[in-house]
């Protein structure tokens, strides 16, 4: 009880888009398996947007990107940043355990672990969950949803997807954003081969494709097309509780300046959100 009213004194302190109880800076906020950095809005039962860091990044690194925290904060949403885990066998920096048949922290358990532990603290909206993660954290995103799309409410990576060989097939359906730079030389559109020809990033647009199966969409075409300033859409529109956007924009390897609003309007415009 005491822990708990320690918790809602450094929430009810920080006002409007400040760092609660834990989580801001480098401090963080621990549960067995791992930590997480947050901040919360100044409102009740707020969604979340979990987002995870690129390969050797970190959560605080991540909450540093004012744009996307800020951006997000701005329009209710509360923000979290996990601390991906150190790879069996390498000493590289921190990452996430996405590639099957590799050793390591279950990263799906460890990201339910994480938002009911956030939820308990803050009072967040867990049915209102969306995972982003950029690079090795957007391979990361994909590979949970195709294995396990009812973990979370919607999808939202940032230049990643799969790789080589790609998953025969995904589970389904699912509801995702992903976000793409027309001039990635990291993770390129096409993909690339790493360590030798030891791994071979896949193929984004071939991605698209089983995401459209997993859907069950019965044609290619998009159902849509659209422009917002330099972000270009197109979007599959498939059947109940599906949605599938993709949106290029003209820059390299990053997030984008505007992505936080690019995420919440899409999601806020999903039937039942």
């Amino acid at each position: 009880m005491i822990r708990q009213m320690l918790l809602g004194l450094g929430l009810m302190m920080t006002g409007s888009g400040a760092v609660a109880a834990c989580g801001g800076g480098d401090d963080v906020c621990e549960i067995e398996s791992g930590s997480y950095h947050i901040e919360v809005p100044d409102a009740e039962h707020p969604p979340l947007v979990v987002f995870l860091h690129g390969y050797g990044g970190n959560g605080a690194a991540t909450m540093r990107n004012r744009s996307l925290v800020d951006g997000l904060l701005a329009r209710g949403y509360a923000v979290m940043a996990p601390n991906g885990s150190q790879r069996i066998g390498s000493n590289r920096g921190l990452s996430w355990n996405f590639y099957p048949g590799w050793e390591g922290r279950d990263e799906t358990e460890f990201l339910q672990n994480v938002v009911a532990d956030a939820a308990d603290r803050f009072g967040l909206d867990e049915d209102r969950v969306l995972l982003g993660g950029f690079s090795a954290g957007g391979f990361m995103v994909n590979y949970l949803a195709c294995a396990a799309p009812e973990t979370f409410s919607a999808y939202v990576p940032v230049s990643g997807g799969f790789w080589r060989p790609h998953p025969t097939e995904c589970n389904g359906p699912i509801r995702m954003l992903h976000t793409h730079g027309w001039t990635d030389n990291v993770v390129p559109l096409e993909g690339r081969v790493l360590g030798g020809g030891r791994f071979v990033q896949g193929d984004i647009f071939a991605g698209l494709e089983i995401w459209r199966l997993a859907n069950g969409c019965s044609d290619h075409k998009p159902s849509g097309f659209s422009r917002e300033g330099e972000f270009m859409h197109r979007r599959w529109t498939c059947g109940k509780d599906s949605a599938l956007e993709f949106v290029l924009f003209p820059g390299g390897h990053q997030v984008p300046k505007g992505w936080a609003d690019l995420v919440v309007n899409w999601y806020e415009g999903l039937p039942g959100s």
